[in-house]
């Protein structure tokens, strides 16, 4: 138990960094951690990650829309909130039914699969200005 809840403590901190500085929960780090270091099935990893996300994403909510600098752009976080609740509702009774190794292997395909679109989406804009407004409408 006391292992659990030191490594526990330890990628919950590198999770936060990662979602700090990367805007999301934290799960692209957690969920392999859990797996690897924890034994956690990847079903356990999954569904504690998003308990841990809560949070994460409570935590620095609050703190960026303290920053006064409108960060969050408030209509598309309920927009996209209601579409993101709407999807995990459906996907968690789907992912319970799925077997780990095929929900291993999505993680896989959609980390990847991000990873190099966001290196290619960077390599392109390296030199391109800022936008005047970065405000949604």
């Amino acid at each position: 138990m006391i292992k659990i809840v030191i490594a526990g403590i330890f990628i919950g901190i590198a999770a936060g960094v990662v979602g700090a500085l990367c805007g999301v929960g934290g799960g692209i780090f957690m969920v392999p951690m859990f797996v690897s270091f924890l034994g956690l099935t990847q079903k356990q990893a999954i569904a504690t990650s998003l308990a841990v996300i809560i949070l994460t994403s409570l935590t620095a909510t609050i703190f960026n829309a303290r920053a006064g600098q409108q960060l969050i752009q408030w209509p598309l976080f309920f927009a996209a909130g209601a579409g993101a609740v709407a999807a995990s509702w459906f996907m968690t009774e789907r992912m319970q039914l799925m077997a780990d190794d095929t929900l291993k292997r999505i993680f896989a395909i959609v980390l990847v699969s991000v990873g190099v679109w966001m290196w290619f989406a960077a390599s392109s804009k390296t030199n391109a200005a800022p936008p005047a407004d970065t405000s949604v409408e």
